[in-house]
């Protein structure tokens, strides 16, 4: 709770901040509103956080989303028969490219920054190959039902995104999170303690490919179908999770502070539209959240340091 706690006042008071000027807000059926537009920013957040307190990146999600809507489009083409097997097979390339990142990564020893960093080239360059720029095909209504529909009053992303969620902090809960945590924190003592680094952060790369696959989802349900549907999104993410107070060196954090990031970044950019504050400022502000999130981490190492001093080689013991 300790550590959730600032991104939720800095939530709490950006909360107030619009429902002052639209009071509208307030109302169940206009927060339901904010909360479905943050539904999968929140979700690809929460995956970026596996990664990033392993320790590593994830720039590959942006690209993976887009190709997750052309796919589903090019696929379906508007028949309601095919909406179940694409939804599988959308899945089923999310974890597939999660894994293929994991792998280069852990057994390549290729830094992460630049294996998800080339993966999001490749999917990029896939995506406008097929496309020649202009996705065709159509999405289904059943499709589209979870990004834009609802189950009696809450909408279906809500629910998925409370399932997500959920589904996130158990694991963080389990023996998984506590060997994600001491991975990032400490590579070697980890691995002198027992903890298979290499399967822990691929792991992780795959659940992050996971929430892109479902991100992508929702974004073409609710949006429908475009080539740049997920660009810019990877740089959000972790911006939503740098915000959420994760260190980006890894070993620090908590998932539910990095999902409450994303919340907290969607409504500075609602309350920035309700100003008619240009929304080309977005990435403006995501990086001085990125450079300000980092130089804070920085000064606060060495007292972090002071208390959880290095292990010695010879420690077997993860906390």
């Amino acid at each position: 709770m300790k550590r959730t706690l600032p991104i939720l006042v800095v939530l709490a008071v950006l909360l107030a901040a619009i429902a002052l000027v639209n009071p509208f807000f307030l109302e169940p059926a206009g927060f339901l509103a904010f909360v479905k537009r943050a539904a999968p920013l929140v979700i690809l957040a929460a995956g970026q956080y596996f990664v990033i307190v392993s320790g590593e990146f994830d720039l590959s999600v942006g690209s993976l989303v887009t190709v997750e809507v052309v796919v589903a489009a090019r696929l379906i083409d508007g028949q309601e028969s095919a909406t179940w097997w694409v939804l599988l097979l959308l899945i089923a390339v999310g974890l597939l490219v999660g894994l293929l990142n994991g792998v280069v990564t852990t057994a390549l020893r290729v830094p992460s920054f630049i294996t998800t960093l080339g993966m999001m080239l490749i999917l990029s360059g896939a995506v406008f190959l097929w496309t020649g720029g202009a996705p065709r095909g159509a999405l289904s209504e059943a499709f589209r039902t979870f990004g834009r529909g609802n189950l009696g009053p809450v909408p279906w992303s809500v629910l998925i995104l409370l399932a997500a969620g959920a589904a996130a902090i158990l694991l963080m809960r389990s023996d998984f999170g506590r060997r994600l945590v001491a991975t990032g924190d400490n590579e070697r003592a980890a691995a002198l303690s027992g903890v298979r680094v290499a399967r822990t952060r691929i792991l992780a790369f795959v659940l992050s490919g996971a929430a892109a696959a479902i991100t992508g989802i929702l974004l073409g349900g609710f949006a429908g179908v475009s080539a740049q549907v997920g660009q810019g999104l990877e740089f959000s993410a972790i911006t939503a999770v740098v915000l959420g107070g994760v260190a980006l060196g890894g070993g620090r954090g908590s998932v539910v502070a990095a999902m409450a990031g994303a919340l907290t970044l969607e409504a500075l950019f609602t309350l920035l539209n309700l100003y008619g504050i240009s929304g080309a400022l977005e990435f403006t502000v995501q990086g001085v959240i990125i450079i300000a999130a980092v130089a804070v981490g920085a000064l606060r190492l060495p007292a972090w340091l002071a208390k959880h001093p290095p292990r010695k080689q010879g420690d077997t013991h993860v906390a």
